[in-house]
């Protein structure tokens, strides 16, 4: 190693960033801080675009949307103690959705590990012990020669399903020291294998092929997965009707004859759901949402695919099998041929069972008055382009979306895995940053709120996000959630900005329009370069799924 002044010294910093290339990562999202200053200075030798938010949690929502819209895994640097806790909603987001992700946390020095009254800056008594509930598994390192390996462990274990986000703390001094370990030159990381059981799967094909009424609920482990083709396949051998959750949401053609599409919400699914005699689940846990708020009881027997062994069964007996969920749908697809007899939905076909049940959902949502509702919503369908990619806060707006917005060849996400508010447009940003196309954010007023701060990336990276911004003066969905079950609602009432003037004070162009003109402002939006924001004020409503039409 040289020690001529002229030359620069490498050290634990560039260890990681040399493995993190090697591995193939391309951008880096976090913010700097004392502790991680080794990293940040590795990163001006390197090659990596990194990118810098103003909050950690929106640093950690950008690397889960980078990895949602490129499929490549999301690289998060954390400073220490308060840096690495504002992370924790933002990773709890893709734990709950699975989506890859090798976070790079640093630490105080190792000799301050453990040591609780030295009061060093930053420090907490466990800091990776706070990262337990939101990653897959966490990492000290505590010596410079194990970052190579510490990181192609983490990455493999972030890309193998289920995918999640994987921990990996560095203390200061081992990133700032210098290192005789050579320059990292390759790394290898390769998911591990998670096929089906022969048998379950042998056993699968048995109940298939002898059901009556075989039905499908696609979850976010099909897309996760890559399954949607096998998918297909199945569903049309079986003449199964398939239904979408919100995390499955573009799995199976929205209007295919067999369709439910995402109306997975409304009584009229889930009474047909009920009646399956044969329930195949794909990498959905049957969870709140799914299972229409707990209110399914299904009839039938259930085949639940999922990669995470404490998903199966969780909700309910079933058929478990563990795996990931494109392998297990190409073994079901390969060992199943279409059954000799055609289903029978108490005489009635699959496709006509799947129609009836969609116009009975539309005759429950005319009954309740929803027009302003559903011209929003299909206006902002109709300006979307349909390869846009979309990212949805917890918002009114995007509680529609879960049920009623036909993905196309573009890709919904949203942040209902764990539900947290602030995802949608730091997550479209990430987006943006990995595939340099133009991306829509919705959020709410407050929701928005959330992410305000992250206006100053997008300018400063220029991003080509339209953020779609629907101002109801408080949290919408709080306020009618209230309402409905106390007569009132408390607390949900907020104080709020001039949203346009905000944004044009970062620099984004920014307008305001009535809910009659989203289409076209939507589109000049997006006929434009950089980033842009669009406020509507209005107040929108939730459907009800039960009782009002049925």
């Amino acid at each position: 190693m040289s020690t001529d002044p002229g030359t620069a010294v490498r050290n634990g910093g560039d260890l990681v960033v040399e493995t993190l290339e090697a591995l193939g990562a391309t951008t880096v999202f976090g913010i700097p801080g004392q502790h991680a200053l080794g990293l940040f200075d590795a990163l001006s030798r390197s090659t990596l675009e990194f990118v810098s938010s103003r909050v950690e949690n929106n640093a950690a929502f950008a690397a889960d949307g980078f990895s949602r819209a490129t499929g490549q895994v999301g690289v998060l640097f954390l400073s220490t103690g308060p840096g690495a806790l504002t992370s924790l909603a933002g990773l709890q987001e893709a734990y709950a959705t699975g989506v890859p992700m090798v976070v790079v946390a640093s630490q105080i020095p190792i000799e301050g590990l453990g040591a609780r009254r030295r009061g060093m800056l930053h420090q907490l008594d466990d800091q990776k012990a706070s990262a337990a509930n939101v990653t897959k598994s966490q990492r000290l390192i505590q010596h410079a020669s194990g970052i190579p390996s510490a990181i192609q462990d983490a990455w493999t274990e972030a890309i193998s399903a289920p995918m999640g986000p994987v921990w990996v703390e560095v203390p200061q001094n081992v990133l700032l020291a210098p290192v005789m370990v050579p320059a990292v030159e390759d790394a290898l990381a390769e998911p591990f294998d998670n096929p089906p059981r022969s048998e379950l799967v042998t056993e699968a094909v048995k109940w298939l092929s002898a059901a009556k009424r075989p039905a499908v609920i696609a979850g976010g482990g099909t897309r996760r997965g890559r399954a949607e083709e096998s998918l297909l396949s199945v569903a049309e051998k079986l003449h199964a009707p398939v239904v979408c959750t919100p995390g499955g949401n573009g799995a199976f053609p929205w209007n295919h004859p067999l369709s439910l599409q995402s109306w997975v919400e409304d009584r009229h699914t889930t009474d047909l759901l009920e009646d399956a005699d044969v329930l195949l689940v794909i990498g959905s846990s049957l969870g709140e949402v799914t299972s229409n708020y707990f209110t399914f009881a299904p009839r039938g027997r259930i085949i639940q695919i999922d990669a995470e062994p404490r998903v199966l069964e969780s909700n309910g007996p079933a058929l478990g099998i563990r795996a990931d969920a494109g392998q297990a749908m190409a073994a079901l697809d390969a060992a199943l041929q279409a059954p000799a007899t055609a289903p029978d939905w108490h005489g009635r076909t699959a496709e006509e069972v799947t129609a009836d049940t969609l116009a009975k959902v539309s005759a429950r949502l005319d009954a309740q008055d929803l027009n302003l509702e559903r011209k929003f919503m299909a206006d902002i369908r109709a300006a979307v382009p349909d390869a846009m990619k979309t990212y949805w806060d917890m918002t009114i707006a995007a509680y529609w979306a879960w049920s009623c917005w036909d993905a196309r060849s573009g890709q919904f996400h949203s942040a209902q895995g764990a539900g947290g508010l602030g995802y949608g447009y730091p997550g479209a940003l990430g987006a943006a940053v990995g595939t340099r196309e133009r991306v829509l954010a919705v959020s709410g007023d407050g929701s928005a709120m959330y992410s305000i701060a992250e206006l100053a990336t997008a300018r400063q990276h220029d991003l080509p996000v339209t953020w779609l911004i629907v101002d109801d003066g408080g949290y919408g969905v709080l306020r009618e959630y209230m309402v409905d079950a106390f007569g009132k609602a408390t607390a949900t009432e907020l104080a709020g900005p001039d949203f346009v003037k905000l944004a044009e004070s970062f620099g984004v162009p920014a307008r305001c329009t009535d809910p009659a003109g989203v289409r076209q402002a939507l589109e000049e939006s997006f006929a434009q370069e950089g980033p842009n924001v669009v406020v509507v004020q209005t107040l929108l409503r939730l459907f009800a799924p039960t009782h009002l039409g049925s």
